[in-house]
């Protein structure tokens, strides 16, 4: 699907002929859907290991703020997560309310298998578009690993199960460098040929700018349509936001964060990692995008899941809140 020119430009570009009024107009026009991934892709990065009741108690508190969808867990092996250990625990213990997704991360078959016993509804899968990197995690190419998504996609459509795909160094890889967009093309056209009904481009080490967004993008959504696409932002270098922001000129309505920017970043040592969610809404809401989200709510979880890690949020927004009457500046 290409995308008018106009919403490939910088945002700020057209300002002296208005054209920015009206890009914003539209950009504020259709909400956003935030995909919390604090629970899942958050806590297994996290050091310190929290019991299932916790891990649950998040999730039934952030399916109060008005979130739409909620990475419950991972279904991988709990010698290589062990923070990941009680997923079917979590799964079975959480309470699901009616029109938010639950879905889980499941690597292979086997993880799939168990997470379905366990009421899953909605799974996902995870490549990456540098081999180097995919031979790092998984021991297989960035093409072997798609060809092992084959039979999880088999039986999600067998069981009327819903799939979603990652794709992760979509700009930048710890081990290769700059990654080309073909690459990113080539592993995002397989992942929607196969079925997933939404794929989430990810800058795993958060060195993307929107200048390398754009890049990407511009590629990206010549092959898949922009509704079925997500950005998954880290925030290594300062640039989550920014990078979000250049994702919605593009007509990308998807957002992956963090709750308090729960993860970190592993091949960046005492750099944050995701998003954070406060941060996020915060800043669509300025814009006036409606996420559904209550903010206030949000920001008393992130403090919740904070104080039980025994750290400080990495949400700039949720150390700045002062409570309600901070709408009023």
């Amino acid at each position: 699907m290409l995308i008018p020119r106009y919403l490939a430009r910088p945002l700020f570009q057209c300002s002296a002929t208005g054209k920015t009024t009206r890009l914003m107009s539209q950009l504020s026009a259709a909400p956003v859907r935030i995909v919390e991934v604090g629970p899942r892709d958050g806590l297994q990065n996290e050091p310190k290991l929290l019991p299932a009741a916790t891990k649950i108690e998040l999730i039934d508190r952030l399916s109060e703020t008005g979130l739409q969808t909620i990475e419950a867990t991972s279904f991988v092996s709990a010698k290589w997560v062990p923070q990941m250990g009680d997923n079917a625990e979590v799964l079975r213990g959480i309470r699901r309310v009616p029109g938010i997704s639950y879905p889980v991360l499941t690597p292979n078959l086997k993880g799939f298998e168990s997470a379905l016993a366990a009421g899953a509804e909605e799974v996902a899968v995870f490549g990456a578009a540098s081999d180097a990197f995919s031979l790092k995690n998984v021991n297989c190419t960035a093409a072997e690993a798609i060809e092992r998504f084959k039979p999880v996609l088999a039986a999600a459509k067998q069981h009327g199960v819903r799939v979603r795909g990652y794709v992760s160094t979509v700009v930048g890889c710890p081990y290769e460098g700059a990654v080309p967009p073909k690459a990113v093309v080539q592993v995002v056209a397989a992942l929607h040929d196969m079925g997933c009904y939404e794929i989430s481009l990810g800058d795993t080490i958060g060195v993307g700018t929107p200048g390398s967004m754009r890049r990407m993008l511009d590629e990206v959504t010549r092959a898949v349509p922009a509704q079925q696409l997500a950005v998954h932002c880290h925030d290594t270098y300062g640039q989550a936001l920014s990078n979000i922001l250049t994702s919605l000129e593009y007509g990308i309505r998807v957002v992956d964060a963090s709750v308090s920017g729960l993860g970190g970043c592993p091949y960046a040592r005492g750099a944050s990692g995701n998003a954070a969610t406060e941060d996020v809404v915060y800043m669509l809401h300025g814009m006036g995008i409606n996420t559904g989200v209550n903010l206030d709510k949000l920001i008393e979880v992130g403090r919740y899941i904070c104080t039980e890690l025994g750290r400080a949020s990495e949400s700039k927004v949720n150390r700045a809140w002062k409570g309600p009457q901070a709408k009023k500046a």
